[in-house]
């Protein structure tokens, strides 16, 4: 039987299909198939391959490790995020919403490390050469030697890489770059996938760190074949609010340094700035003393931040109670919620809750519950929190406080910003270094922290 010259794509999983269908047969997508040219096979490929390979395994005691030395890129929230600095040879995935400031962070980074340590690359498959120099005019970069390059063929891209030898290459975007050796379009998940191959092997086969920005979907997952984010070496995340001038970069995988770390940085005229104390900046218009509002202790990667729950209850207008949250999940605000009226006697089954993270940042980790609770009760009860007091725990559904990690940290960072009291799980508190005087109010039910908290 002759072979299909076209076969069917899907775009959201990868899986092929030789005729169309509405719906994907392995991921169950939705108008995800995508007619492309067959990959062509020579031949005694797979024999081919096997006697061309030379890697020999090797015992585990005998093999000799080198360490390399990390390159700054000249700018601190950056290294912070990528666990102290690029590692040569190593591969970084960049995605976020469109506009957000991908494309400025890395203009300035390109900058930073061609005046400090060589030519740097950047390739853009979206802007023409006159528009990164308009943007980095307006940035104030000055005259590094810095390369820029208008292309999407990736075989061009590799060719100047060579010629100009730089010491990072850049690719704006992942998506945007096509190869000669596929027939499909550019963005599909088989030109996706060998663009993203073909600049990992270059990346560690000339040790040059490569950074490869890419596109998001409205879901906010990174767009393309998941193996993109398997085969990087390090994926972060830049997310913000287009109301705030502040912006965020989260690593959710890094093999060379710590996941979850947070860099914050400041949207400005002049281009992004990091921001050395992103406590001050998300407690900087909080007023005191307000029913609904609360301090939370949070950690981000090693950061210690200090951010404001807003809570807001209000009698239901219709039959079922609304419960909205942002910065926050909200099938966890609404376990929270359920613990409260069980496990605390507070009625919210008819009430409308809105919760909030000041400042547009989102908090996943657990230690953020008793802010939550502490935030709710108080709006309800129309109580403030006691002045002065911050609050970190994790509840759990027999309404338990339960201890959390890194409690110095969180104490330390509270007395650095004035908070003399914090109410945190009975099982954290001990003799903390660095807590500067704070008090620990410990408490081991949802009930004793109300206590504490509300006045």
């Amino acid at each position: 039987m002759k072979e299909p010259r076209t076969v069917f794509v899907c775009q959201a999983c990868g899986a092929q299909a030789r005729k169309w269908f509405g719906q994907c047969p392995e991921c169950a997508a939705w108008n995800t198939l995508v007619e492309e040219a067959a990959p062509a096979v020579p031949d005694g490929a797979a024999g081919s391959a096997r006697a061309a390979g030379s890697a020999t395994a090797q015992r585990y005691d005998q093999i000799e490790t080198v360490g390399a030395e990390r390159l700054a890129s000249g700018i601190g929230e950056l290294d912070r995020v990528l666990g102290g600095g690029i590692v040569p040879g190593s591969a970084v995935l960049l995605g976020g919403e469109p506009g957000i400031g991908k494309s400025t962070l890395l203009l300035q980074m390109a900058a930073a490390v061609a005046r400090t340590l060589g030519p740097v690359l950047y390739a853009s498959g979206e802007e023409s050469v006159q528009q990164l120099k308009m943007r980095g005019d307006r940035l104030g970069l000055g005259a590094p030697p810095l390369y820029l390059l208008a292309e999407t063929c990736l075989e061009r891209i590799l060719d100047e890489a060579a010629r100009v030898k730089p010491v990072v290459l850049i690719v704006d975007s992942i998506q945007t770059v096509f190869s000669l050796k596929l027939q499909s379009a550019p963005g599909s998940i088989g030109q996706v996938r060998a663009a993203a191959a073909e600049l990992l092997f270059t990346a560690k086969g000339r040790d040059l760190p490569t950074f490869l920005v890419g596109h998001v979907t409205k879901d906010g997952s990174l767009a393309g074949p998941k193996v993109l984010e398997h085969v990087v070496d390090t994926v972060l995340y830049f997310e913000g609010e287009r109301h705030h001038s502040h912006r965020v970069i989260r690593a959710v995988k890094n093999r060379f340094g710590a996941i979850s770390e947070l860099g914050v940085f400041d949207m400005t005229g002049s281009g992004l700035r990091g921001v050395a104390n992103p406590s001050e900046l998300f407690l900087a218009e909080r007023v005191s003393n307000v029913p609904g509002s609360a301090v939370l202790c949070s950690i981000e990667g090693s950061r210690p931040i200090l951010v404001e729950v807003q809570a807001l209850v209000s009698s239901g207008a219709y039959g079922t109670a609304r419960r909205t949250a942002s910065g926050l999940d909200q099938n966890r605000l609404s376990l929270l919620l359920a613990v409260l009226e069980k496990r605390a006697g507070l009625s919210l089954a008819g009430e409308d809750v809105f919760l909030n993270m000041a400042g547009g940042l989102t908090v996943n980790e657990p230690a953020a519950d008793l802010g939550v609770i502490a935030a709710v009760a108080s709006s309800l009860r129309n109580r403030p929190v006691r002045s002065g007091t911050a609050v970190f725990g994790e509840v759990g559904l027999a309404g338990e406080v339960r201890g959390t990690t890194r409690a110095s940290l969180r104490l330390g960072e509270a007395a650095q910003l004035g908070f003399t009291r914090c109410v945190m799980p009975a099982g954290n508190c001990a003799p903390a270094p660095g807590a500067g005087g704070c008090e620990q109010v410990g408490v081991a039910s949802v009930a004793e922290a109300l206590e504490a908290l509300i006045e």
